[in-house]
């Protein structure tokens, strides 16, 4: 899917700098950028179910060991 990608200045910049690093095309670097956030937010959002699911089943457990 196409899209349009709004940058500022400073941040078109970067990107074109980190691509000429890489060796690569500004468009290979945000879209690694992308899949890279979104496997940082899948594992959070894991974690953060997770961290429910404890605090829940624990509860009583939690509230005694912090007294």
């Amino acid at each position: 899917m196409a899209m349009t990608l709004r940058l500022t200045e400073d941040e078109s910049d970067g990107l074109r700098e980190e691509a000429e690093r890489e060796g690569r095309s500004m468009q290979d670097v945000a879209r690694a950028a992308v899949r890279e956030y979104l496997a940082r937010r899948g594992h959070d959002r894991l974690v953060d179910e997770e961290l429910q699911y404890v605090i829940t089943r624990y509860a009583d457990a939690l509230r005694r060991l912090g007294e």
